[in-house]
């Protein structure tokens, strides 16, 4: 019997039978969210991105670059937790953390992006701004803290301020992490609920809950204006908090284009002797050992 030719002439497989193709369905995992990773797993993966970090640290460190990340999203979305694991192995010299208070009166009658144009990096830096200018398109557009003209003069001159910050040769990006209506009001109440979690909560995050759809909007108009084939911004599904740290860290890697600078491992020095050192006999205050 003659095998049937596809359209270019090519011999095409035969469909499986029935019995067989029932039998693989019934075989493969039912479709939906992958089953939550444990602490142990959610460790062993971050160990070698961090690594990565590393490693690219010391050569951001040794070429003079300079990076500069932005992270946005919704209350509880998870910038912190992602923040925090970049920087827990890196050094806090090379690594800066940027997490601007509310602006004093004197910053308020300042041009906008004045406050946030001196935290830029320097040759050799990598800057992490924890919210960023992008707060006028944010809560301060939902809460009234800036007028809809100051809004969309913020939204028109932003793409120009991020061409002349990657032309300057700053390596921007620019992440936006996604959480559901669900999970947000789930991480507001375990804020509620834990002692060491909250301070996290504020009469400001229980508002944003309630304006959930004005924080949609306003992102909506922020991504139409502000996502730009210069300066794209790139979404994370931060649902579930350890893949969304992993994920974003490594898309993060993969857009710095670092390489290992080769490093010669550090050679401990022989102790110096005693000689006629004589531990003093000092009351030192010792805290107390309770553990």
């Amino acid at each position: 019997m003659a095998k049937k030719k596809d359209k270019k002439g090519k011999n095409a497989k035969e469909p499986a039978p029935v019995a067989m193709q029932e039998a693989v369905t019934a075989a493969e995992p039912p479709a939906g969210p992958p089953k939550k990773m444990s602490r142990k797993e959610f460790e062993a993966a971050l160990e070698p991105l961090q690594v990565e970090l590393v490693k690219m640290q010391e050569w951001v460190k040794a070429s003079g670059a300079r990076v500069c990340v932005i992270f946005e999203g919704r209350d509880t979305a998870g910038k912190g937790g992602v923040i925090k694991r970049i920087t827990e192995r890196t050094s806090p010299r090379i690594f800066r953390v940027v997490a601007l208070s509310a602006p004093t009166e004197r910053e308020k009658s300042q041009l906008y992006f004045q406050r946030y144009i001196p935290h830029l990096p320097a040759a050799g830096e990598v800057v992490l701004f924890d919210r960023s200018w992008y707060n006028r398109a944010g809560v301060e557009r939902v809460m009234g803290f800036a007028t809809p003209e100051e809004v969309e003069t913020f939204l028109q001159q932003t793409p120009n301020l991020e061409r002349a910050i990657i032309d300057s040769g700053i390596i921007l990006i620019k992440y936006w992490l996604d959480v559901s209506m669900e999970n947000q009001a789930k991480r507001f109440a375990e804020r509620n609920e834990d002692p060491r979690k909250i301070w996290k909560l504020s009469p400001m995050d229980v508002e944003a809950q309630r304006r959930w759809y004005d924080y949609s909007r306003a992102r909506d108009a922020m991504f139409r204006m502000t996502d730009t084939d210069d300066s794209p911004w790139y979404v994370v599904d931060a649902n579930d908090q350890r893949r969304a740290r992993l994920n974003c860290i490594a898309h993060f890697l993969s857009l710095i284009p670092y390489e290992e600078v080769p490093h010669k491992p550090v050679k401990i020095a022989k102790r110096q002797g005693k000689g006629n050192y004589q531990e003093p006999d000092y009351p030192y205050r010792r805290i107390p050992e309770r553990f």
